[in-house]
Parts: C-alpha cells; structure tokens; sequence
C-alpha cells in the first residue's frame, strides 16, 4: 500500500497512515542487518547491498524515494570539486578539493553556460530521465518514485564556482552576479524543459538556497534573480501535470511563502525550517516532508526520541500531505538502537 499512500499524500486525500520517507539510511549496514537478518558490511557486494536494501524499504514501509538525476556531473571540467568529508560507512565518500577552472571574481560574473556548454538534446535528456525513473521502480516500485534536478538554480552556481568564488563575486557585484545567475538558469531550462516531457509524475527540484542559519545573501537579491527563475521552470512542469517538490538543506522559513507562490506542490525541508509554519498555512494545500533532527537520534535517550516523533506527528498529521521524515538523514553513525526506537515511534503514531 506504499504507492498507493504516498501518492494519496500528494494529492492530498489524507491516507489511512501517515507515510514516510528518509535519506541516507539505506547506507547504514549494522541497521540493515538488524532489520533485515541479511549480513552486510560496508565491503558486501553490490547484490548483497542491493537485497539488503529492498528487504529494509519493505521493513520501513517507504512510501516515497527521494531523487534526483541531473547533477554537477552536466557541467563537465568546470565542476568545482570543494572535496568531501568522511560521511558514509567507512569513509569510501571522502575526497580532497580540486583546483577551481575559475581564478576570480571576474571569471564568475562573466561566465556564460551557453558558451562552456552548449545546447543540449531534448530527446537525450528525456531518454536519460526515463531510464532513471525505470532504474528506479525497478529497485523499489512500492513507492513514489520520482526524476528530478539537483543543480537546480543555487545549487548549480555552488557545484560551480564553489562557495569562496561565490560569495566574493555575490558581495563585489550583486547584479552582476544576478546577470551570472539569470544566465545559468536560462541554460538550465532545457532540462526542465525535459523533465516537463520525462515519464515520471512527480518531479524534484533541489536547490540549497540558504546556510542553517537563513540566507546567505540579501533576501531581496532571491526574490529578483531566483523565485522569478523558480516560476519560469514550474511553468512547463506544471502544464504537464506534474506534481513538482522543492528541497533545500538549512532553513529557508523566511522564503516559504516565495516558494509556495512560484507554483510548487510540496516542500522537503530540515529541521532548521519551521515545520509547523508550514502546517499552519499550507497544511490544506500543499505535502510537506519532515523533519525529525537526527541529532536528537544520534544523542538523545528513548524518551527525547518519542518527544521529537510526537512532536512532528503532532504538527503534521491532521494535514493530508504529511509525509514523516528525519529531515536531515539517518548516517551511518547513527546508534542502531535509537534508530529502532525511532523507526519504533513512527509506527506507533503514524496511523489516523
């Protein structure tokens, strides 16, 4: 009954349970074990992995698969490798910085996507997305799948010039910058423009706009030079039928009702987000994915566990679109008993 409640969720016709989601999780192998009594360790093989994580997604009852297809893998030798820490089992995720194709401030307010680029094909795009989306139900079809874009608009203009680059070519020039951005987002409307064509119903769109705190840049410079860029990609999306998400990391409270104007159905938020902001004014309208903190799970006992389940389901669950979540992911280091009390919780509170 996974699909059928998730997609119940986001058209709002209020499932008999609330569904669920999580990120990450699926890379945690003393958790798959536990759940599942198929062995694995960070050194399985990819068939062990693979059965281990279908036997765990039925365990959990997901009811809707977070993803993203397009990537900063589009933007070739101009990707801005800031390198990664140690977050997966193991360690296999660490990578170090890569020296920059851009030098300074001038390369970024005078880069044209166009120019570096090119034009893209629509078919090839629509060709990738439909095998991804297949990929996809194939790995676990009782649940929403979806395509979607990760460098949507910020996120893009990060994978780029990196945050050093950004920030000083933002602060010297924030027209100029806007102008950079105006640019980058005309060229990412060809892959919006597929994902309109794609044969997945639900699209994401993922774009990390603020820093935990709240913006990092003016919030009039978003309301110039991103809702308006936002409103242009919905447009197809929304002409198509699609239901369209929208994600970003940190807190972005002060731009929820920015968002909700451009057109969006939904909103997959952190707990640096106000949740119960967006119960409060959106909870008829709109799906909304959240936002337990995993820090809660990672250092509180039983009884903090239960409180932040209660306190999410307290907030969500007389709305239709609530899909349980912890909003910024269950790693590897997570204690496997707390994830099991939480995991405990949810099903205890999830059912209307």
């Amino acid at each position: 009954m996974s699909k059928i409640h998730g997609m119940q969720a986001l058209n709002l016709e209020m499932p008999e349970r609330v569904p669920r989601t999580e990120y990450s999780v699926l890379g945690h192998p003393e958790l798959l074990t536990r759940v599942t009594g198929i062995p694995v360790t960070k050194d399985s093989s990819p068939d062990v992995w693979r059965q281990a994580q279908r036997a765990f997604l039925k365990a959990w009852n997901f009811d809707f698969m977070w993803n993203t297809d397009i990537a900063h893998s589009i933007f070739g030798e101009y990707y801005t490798d800031m390198g990664h820490a140690v977050y997966a089992a193991g360690g296999t995720d660490f990578s170090a910085a890569k020296e920059s194709k851009f030098k300074d401030e001038d390369d970024v307010l005078a880069f044209d996507p166009w120019e570096a680029f090119g034009e893209r094909k629509e078919e090839e795009i629509i060709a990738f997305l439909n095998q991804e989306y297949a990929r996809g139900c194939d790995f676990w079809d009782d649940a929403v799948n979806m395509n979607g874009i990760y460098v949507t608009c910020m996120s893009g203009l990060i994978d780029l010039f990196g945050w050093d680059l950004l920030l000083t070519a933002a602060g010297v020039d924030p027209k100029g910058f806007g102008e950079t951005a105006n640019r980058y987002a005309q060229w990412v409307q060809q892959y919006i423009n597929a994902l309109a064509k794609c044969q997945a119903p639900v699209i994401m769109l993922h774009d990390d706009i603020v820093w935990t705190e709240g913006p990092f840049l003016h919030p009039q410079w978003y309301r110039e030079y991103i809702f308006p860029n936002y409103k242009k990609y919905l447009r197809p999306l929304l002409e198509a039928g699609k239901k369209v998400l929208f994600t970003s990391d940190g807190c972005y409270t002060q731009f929820v009702d920015d968002i909700a104007q451009c057109g969006f159905h939904g909103f997959v938020l952190e707990p640096g987000t106000d949740m119960e902001y967006i119960a409060h004014k959106y909870g008829k309208t709109h799906a909304f994915v959240g936002n337990a903190d995993t820090r809660i799970l990672l250092m509180g006992d039983r009884e903090d566990i239960y409180k932040e389940v209660k306190r999410c389901m307290d907030i969500g669950k007389n709305c239709p679109g609530f899909f349980m979540a912890v909003g910024n992911h269950i790693p590897a280091n997570t204690p496997v008993d707390h994830a099991l009390w939480y995991n405990e919780f949810y099903e205890e509170l999830s059912r209307r």
